[in-house]
């Protein structure tokens, strides 16, 4: 009888597979949106909608994906996908940096050094574009993996020709407006890499160096100290130094303007120095015994301004003189407050030099050695130099004190070698002479919203106070400078007509023609030099600073395939991580305000780093790296989305093996909770089937109600991009309100009601709501299981015409589709508010039964009978229910409710008296259809009907 009984219930039915198999299914699924061109067809859906456009950041092509850029291609993925879902028109163009010292260092480092500098450039920048081409396949392949929707057969690269003109076109207007220009200035250079270096390429890491402090002779010395006893032929300047390679380039000694300074008697010498660093000093230099020079009992000090014009022997070239000059750079947070000024090797002592005309001396060659200007030291390292120097000053009588110390110094973000900073002729972009940084901070602070809204105080600082930027790379592999030289006096030679040339080569025939051509096969016929009228012309060897290329792409994207892709220009978006505030956010603001005016993005969004479980960076040397793939292929990407749904994006995120787990656990509540949605909606038809309002349970007008919060809550969660936010509220509501409420509660009218009655129907129709809304708005985020379930649907009429292929195309639900039309305002808060306190009184009912059932007084909940005491608001509340309700909400038995002075709800928990019935297991009166009297009355009635 029992199997008659368990084939007359309406159990659920469904393919949709309870294991998903995520890594065998994936790629399937990849290859159907392939076939079915998902992209353009979402295009093609949206294309009268509002466009929205998210500019790519380029990433290096140099190496296989890292979980970082997993986790950003995602978050791209989740912006467009939740924007498209909801009817915008999201051409998405991905990219590579396939240019610069990245790639080129890949290459040096297959080849070695040695051999790389013996190849012909054009064989170099071969290998260099051959090994671009090779991790772009790479790396395409494994975004695809990740199921990020995008034009992955037609991406942007920078070695492109029309891509590598637009830096041609930027350069251009820049140029001619007075913005670009070549100068000798102090450069971070790296003797490994052999080329400069912007502040974008740099990173920093503890060093030790030697502290110095050294003599150095005054030549003349102010009245008023000589009035106080200073002897001149035993005067000095004491300084302080952490790099003495830069020594023999010294040509002044900076003062701070408000600075006290005084000289100091001590081991038979004068030595003039800041007043407030003179303990600190003395206990470094192991002084016995010292004086401050005093008149009249006072010490005799005069500001840094008013030292006149004081001169000094240079340190190491004694034939040379230095000045003492002052700076607001000088301060006392260490040294003596008299600062070594090389202005070849800093730039602040560069600043200060040029604002008193002194010298800029530069000893070092470009493999950071020294040159025949300095005999005593030519051929050595800066590095190798620096000990011998030490010894020689100690020698010379020159050197006070010396100490090791470990600070923080600039390294080669390529090699991680520590750089120097060394004058070299360079090109420079002007942050002043055309009032770019002024415009910059313009649309940083009035016409871009920066997400979250910190950004726009970290990058409105860095462009506040960087300084000009080096656009000029000593490399082979890159685009170009697109300037020329007069062959006969080296003037420079750019003109609108030989940018245009320029322009013109550059799109047909790529850059690698301004290595291989004569310049007069593609300049104007009369180019010559302004300045000697020579019309022997030769191209610049110098390439872009990388920076300056992906600060271009949108010239290259938005504007140069703005008609192909229907893109425009600015950008709506940029979204990296959080250093592209010094690095490509900055670029791209700069090359766009300066050469067309404003921002080429109304947004940025950024995320922060991945880290490990114990927060700490991932690395290969500490061995804790994850890579994506192998997430992937134990858990599937579907996993990782949910991971990155859950994350805080704007700080740095954890993953690891426990992080995953418990994500992989919160996937199979969504999956499960879509199984039993789909299983109890086997042959629904909603628009045959649907119930009205009035004829619904009120459990279920709330569920209705809650649904569309929800959907409220998620969409909102998506218009700010906190998409933490959206995986919070889907995730407590499948786990709360759907599993340990709603599901539970219509289990029995699901299962046990007849298949078209009201009741079941009534269930249903919210059940396939539930649905609609979970499986669009969770489709940007687990775009695999969507689809998935969405080819799951209940196999009806509806179901069978007129739906799209992928939920990707099915649009956002709206809650005006809704059937039935949900209560409003006061009508709606008012079920909102009594659920609230029947779902109050629920959780107590739940904590009585459990307690009920360890002390053996009830087995299930069904066989419960309770009396509920509450206060007299909480019984005027249950009472507007019938008892049938309160039955089906609490799972139980009987339910009496009493009227009582308990300010919460108090549950007495006793066993029924009435049989279980056989076929729904509810314990009630039995034989109540004559039909049928071993079951209850409602079992027999279902059983009449389907008969």
């Amino acid at each position: 009888m029992g199997n008659d009984y368990k084939q007359s219930m309406n159990l659920p039915k469904t393919d949709f597979s309870m294991r998903a198999n995520l890594p065998q299914n994936e790629p399937k699924r990849l290859e159907k949106w392939a076939e079915e061109d998902i992209y353009h067809r979402i295009l093609e859906k949206n294309k009268d909608g509002e466009p929205f456009i998210l500019h790519d950041g380029p990433p290096y092509a140099n190496g296989p994906i890292h979980i970082g850029h997993a986790f950003n291609k995602i978050l791209k993925d989740f912006v467009i996908k939740s924007h498209a879902q909801r009817g915008y028109f999201t051409p998405y163009i991905p990219g590579w940096d396939c240019h610069g010292q990245p790639i080129e260092h890949e290459v040096e480092k297959k080849l070695g050094t040695e051999k790389m500098r013996e190849l012909p450039q054009a064989t170099v920048r071969r290998l260099c574009r051959e090994w671009a081409e090779k991790f772009v396949d790479v790396q395409r392949n494994d975004f695809k993996r990740l199921g990020v929707n995008g034009d992955w057969e037609h991406p942007y690269l920078t070695f492109q020709p029309n891509f590598e003109s637009a830096n041609v076109e930027v350069f251009k207007k820049l140029y001619l407006n007075g913005a670009v220009y070549r100068g000798r200035k102090p450069i971070h250079w790296c003797s490994h890499c052999h080329t400069a270096l912007a502040e974008a390429e740099i990173e920093y890491a503890d060093e030790t160096s030697p502290s110095i402090y050294v003599n150095f002779k005054l030549n003349n010395i102010p009245a008023v100290f000589a009035e106080a006893g200073v002897d001149l032929e035993r005067a000095y300047v004491l300084i302080w130094t952490t790099t003495p390679w830069t020594l023999p380039s010294n040509t002044a000694v900076s003062l701070g303007p408000d600075i006290d300074y005084c000289f100091v008697e001590a081991d038979g010498k004068f030595m003039v120095f800041a007043k407030d660093m003179v303990e600190a000093v003395a206990k470094v230099a192991g002084w016995e015994s010292y004086r401050i020079v005093e008149a009249n009992g006072e010490p005799v000090t005069m500001k840094g301004d008013q030292f006149g014009d004081i001169t000094y022997i240079c340190p190491v070239l004694h034939e040379n003189t230095g000045r003492i000059i002052w700076g607001e750079h000088v301060t006392l947070d260490a040294g003596t407050g008299a600062v070594h000024t090389a202005p070849g090797h800093g730039v602040d002592d560069y600043k200060v030099g040029m604002k008193f005309g002194v010298d800029t001396i530069m000893p070092i060659d470009d493999d950071g050695r020294f040159t025949d200007y300095v005999p005593q030291w030519a051929g050595l390292t800066t590095d190798e130099a620096n000990p011998k120097i030490i010894e020689w000053l100690r020698e010379q009588g020159t050197l006070v004190a010396h100490v090791d110390i470990v600070h923080s110094y600039p390294h080669c973000w390529r090699c991680h070698e520590p750089v120097i900073f060394r004058a070299t002729d360079q090109w420079f972009v002007s942050m002043d002479n055309t009032g770019l940084r002024e415009a910059a901070l313009d649309q940083i602070h009035n016409h871009v919203e920066f997400i979250p809204e910190w950004g726009v105080n970290r990058i409105g600082a860095m462009v506040a106070d960087r300084p000009d930027w080096c656009i000029s790379r000593q490399r082979s592999w890159g685009v170009p400078i697109p300037v020329f030289k007069c062959a006969s006096c080296g003037e420079t030679v750019a003109t609108e007509e030989t940018f245009d040339a320029v322009i013109d080569l550059f799109n047909t025939e790529g850059a690698d023609a301004w290595f291989t051509k004569e310049p007069k096969e593609y300049l104007p016929e009369g180019t010559c030099c302004p300045k000697c009228g020579c019309t022997d012309v030769v191209p610049e060897k110098d390439i872009l600073d990388v920076w300056w290329e992906s600060g271009v792409s949108h010239v290259g994207v938005l504007k140069h395939r703005a008609e192909a892709d229907h893109l425009r220009w600015p950008a709506d978006m940029y979204l990296e991580g959080s250093d592209q505030h010094r690095g490509w956010f900055q670029s791209s603001l700069l090359l766009g305000t300066g050469a067309f005016g404003q921002s080429p993005y109304k947004s940025v969004m950024c995320c922060g780093f991945t880290v490990d479980e114990n927060g700490e960076k991932m690395s290969k040397s500490k061995g804790n790296g994850i890579a994506p793939q192998e997430v992937i292929d134990k858990y599937g990407a579907d996993v990782l989305r949910l991971w990155v749904a859950s994350t805080d994006y704007s700080v740095d995120v954890s993953i690891g093996d426990n992080i995953l787990q418990r994500t992989s656990d919160a996937y199979r509540r969504f999956r499960n909770t879509f199984r039993f949605l789909l299983g109890n909606l086997d042959g629904f038809d909603f628009k045959r089937d649907a119930v009205s309002l009035d004829e619904m349970r009120p459990v279920d007008v709330w569920a209705m109600l809650r649904l569309k919060q929800l959907l409220d809550d998620v969409e909102r969660g998506y218009n700010e991009y906190h998409f933490h936010q959206v995986f919070r509220a889907l995730y407590d509501y499948v786990v709360g309100d759907l599993s340990s409420v709603y599901m539970d509660v219509v289990k029995d009218r699901l299962y046990a009601e007849a298949p078209d009655s009201v009741a079941r129907r009534s269930a249903q129709t919210v059940l396939m709501n539930i649905l609609e809304v979970l499986v669009r708005v969770m489709s940007p985020i687990l775009s695999f299981t969507c689809d998935e379930v969405w080819e799951h649907y209940p196999e009806t009429e509806r179901n069978r015409e007129g739906r799209p292929v992928s939920v990707q195309l099915a649009g956002w639900p709206e809650a005006a589709d809704f059937i039935p039309a949900l209560p409003q305002g006061e009508a709606a808060e008012a079920v909102m508010a009594n659920f609230a306190c029947l779902l109050e009184v629920r959780d107590a009912v739940t904590k009585a039964i459990e307690e009920a059932r360890n002390a053996k007084t009830v087995g299930k909940s069904q066989e419960a009978v309770l009396k509920i005491t509450v206060s007299q608001a909480v019984a005027d509340v249950l009472g507007a229910y019938d008892a049938a309700d309160l039955e089906e909400l609490f799972i139980v038995s009987h339910v009496d409710v009493v009227a009582g002075d308990a300010e919460e709800a108090q549950v007495e928990v006793s066993a029924t008296s009435e049989p279980k019935c056989p076929r729904c297991w509810n314990h009630r009166e039995l034989g109540g259809n004559a039909n049928h009297a071993e079951v209850c009355k409602r079992c027999g009635d279902v059983l009449d009907q389907l008969a």
